[in-house]
């Protein structure tokens, strides 16, 4: 998983600047992002997609490690178990038990749905794009329980890879992103992400629940909900490689 919408998924770091001429709205989302991924991590945590005729769930574990590194493997529902992502500096391959094949997932198919959900592959793999491929300007700052929020737009540089025209970001002091747009080349809204929950966790404030809604169809979402999760956790490299894709015991 390269920096879970979506699917589906945190540091100690300097405080931000509470005037809101001297805030730097890319490090604010650096900061959010970092927050959420820590040095290094490991979770546990459900994702449930819901439609208007039928609803599912499944059971994941996810393994984090520097910027470049992220593991993702499905372990319930029996059907679905051994199904994983892995993102390995740029690159994002998927393997499926079924085919018993290794794939690489190519950057055309990037936004394209995790698992049947309403998170994309580039969601999952947590990409830092957006960091470093866009632009970043402070909307509105407001005080929402006590706490300064930042209403920040990203738009792609010209020159960069992504499909989204522009992204709005909510991100609280602590670092929480309360929500997310994203908007197409005709500046439609398209899905938004949302968090529900928040609570203390492995040490650190983090969102513990967030749901991905579409824009055209709000009865059509998808839920991740983070069980567990510990950071700065000791990970050997060998963990994110395709032979550990493929075979868990490696």
């Amino acid at each position: 998983m390269r920096r879970p919408n979506a699917l589906f998924i945190l540091l100690l770091l300097a405080p931000l600047a509470a005037a809101s001429d001297d805030v730097d709205a890319r490090q604010i989302v650096r900061n959010a992002i970092d927050h959420w991924r820590g040095i290094s991590s490991y979770s546990e945590m459900t994702m449930t997609i819901h439609r208007a005729d039928w609803e599912r769930s499944m059971t994941m574990s996810a393994w984090t490690k520097g910027q470049d590194h992220s593991l993702v493997r499905v372990l319930e529902p029996k059907k679905d178990r051994g199904n994983g992502t892995l993102t390995d500096d740029k690159s994002m391959w998927s393997y499926s038990p079924k085919i018993n094949r290794v794939i690489k997932i190519p950057s055309s198919m990037m936004g394209q749905s995790w698992m049947g959900s309403d998170f994309s592959n580039n969601d999952v793999s947590r990409t830092d794009e957006i960091v470093d491929e866009y632009d970043h300007r402070l909307l509105d700052t407001s005080v929402v329980d006590s706490m300064t929020v930042y209403d920040i737009e990203s738009i792609p540089l010209e020159d960069a890879a992504v499909v989204w025209g522009r992204e709005v970001l909510r991100i609280r002091e602590d670092h929480i992103v309360l929500e997310h747009s994203f908007f197409d080349q005709d500046n439609v809204l398209v899905k938004q992400l949302k968090t529900l929950d928040i609570a203390e966790m492995g040490g650190r404030t983090v969102a513990t629940r967030q749901r991905m809604i579409k824009a055209d169809d709000p009865d059509e979402w998808t839920e991740l909900a983070v069980l567990t999760v510990d950071y700065d956790v000791d990970l050997p490299d060998s963990l994110f490689t395709r032979s550990s894709l493929r075979n868990p015991r490696d």
